[in-house]
């Protein structure tokens, strides 16, 4: 129903060993892959990035499609033009995105280049993609 625009991602608690479900919106959906970039939106301390990052096997779902994912964390310069795509393609609602960002950045986001660099610098970038 919801496409690529959203994803669950499920994964086991790095002290608890409990598994979780977290679902994050899909910044960017690459059909080479495939691979689906979000946003920690609580940065890199979000419970979900360090649950993945300590090594457990994360699982994906995107519409019908899951999978065991490999992850890895985007670079300034591609988390950059990532956003900016994104922005771009929800040019109706960005003015939301940007009050929503600007509450969680704790300053006033207001897109620019300047303001991209700096919140791909808080709020890492995190593609997905099936394990090979």
């Amino acid at each position: 129903m919801l496409g690529t625009r959203f994803l669950l991602l499920t994964h086991v608690g790095r002290r608890s060993g409990r598994r979780y479900q977290t679902v994050l919106e899909i910044l960017e959906y690459r059909d080479e892959g495939p691979e689906a970039v979000v946003m920690s939106g609580w940065g890199p301390n979000a419970d979900w990035l360090r649950n993945i990052q300590a090594g457990s096997s994360p699982e994906v779902t995107i519409g019908s499609r899951r999978f065991v994912a490999a992850h890895r964390i985007l670079g300034e310069e591609e988390a950059m033009k990532v956003v900016e795509r994104y922005e771009r393609r929800n040019r109706f609602t960005a003015p939301i995105a940007r009050a929503v960002l600007s509450r969680l950045l704790g300053w006033h986001y207001q897109g620019s280049a300047r303001d991209r660099r700096r919140l791909v610098g808080q709020l890492p970038l995190i593609a997905f993609r099936p394990r090979s």
